[in-house]
């Protein structure tokens, strides 16, 4: 079978990442990546869920910012309470 090179950039400190854990697995950053062609290539779809956090969507960050203007106005009170657990 034929080889082909693929150039992608990616962010240094992820690439240093994902070089030493395939290094722990032992395997290539190459080997890691064609597992995922091949898979992706295989099953017709990412091998893995995509999803935004829904903490960071519009309507939470936008409820955050409410509670510490309320929090720093004032206007919401914090409380200490016992914790559940020691």
């Amino acid at each position: 079978m034929a080889q082909t090179m693929v150039n992608f950039r990616m962010d240094e400190d992820l690439k240093r990442n994902m070089e030493e854990i395939c290094k722990d697995l032992g395997l290539s950053m190459t080997t890691a990546f064609t597992i995922f062609a091949k898979k992706m290539t295989r099953e017709k779809r990412i091998p893995f869920d995509v999803s935004v956090d829904p903490f960071y969507s519009e309507s939470n960050m936008a409820y955050l910012k409410r509670v510490v203007a309320d929090i720093e106005s004032g206007k919401a009170v914090l409380t200490e309470h016992e914790l559940i657990e020691e």
